[in-house]
């Protein structure tokens, strides 16, 4: 079974930048859709956006696009978030999941469906 670990969460001022990375030691992430969700604190957690075996991308929240984008190191075993212009409602602690499919669905997934296979989230904060 798939085991998910994200890194690269940290404290940031706004407008700032940061890119998570989400490994999953001894299991090739190659050929299946990652996708990345948040949780804020007293909120669900959402489903943000896809990255497929293929490269394709779908962005399910949409005010993300410019400035979240989600790519993919086959070679390293590896995919990333990156995180431009931070905001303080982007604080968060950041998950990647995986449904162990190739295709990104074309809308956003929920986080209690049991196909999901999770990392422990890393979290992001926003803060001047």
């Amino acid at each position: 079974q798939v085991r998910l670990v994200e890194s690269g969460g940290d404290l940031v001022q706004p407008g700032g930048s940061l890119r998570l990375s989400c490994a999953a030691p001894g299991f090739p992430l190659v050929g299946y859709a990652i996708e990345w969700f948040r949780q804020a604190p007293g909120k669900e957690r959402e489903d943000l956006l896809c990255m497929s075996a293929s490269g394709g991308r779908a962005y399910y929240e949409t005010s993300l696009r410019g400035r979240f984008t989600v790519s993919r190191d086959n070679a390293k075993n590896m995919v990333y978030l990156q995180m431009n212009d931070l905001k303080p409602e982007d604080t968060a602690v950041y998950y990647c999941a995986t449904t162990e499919q190739p295709d990104c669905e074309p809308t956003p997934g929920f986080a209690f469906n049991d196909k999901y296979r999770w990392g422990t989230g890393t979290r992001v904060t926003v803060s001047s």
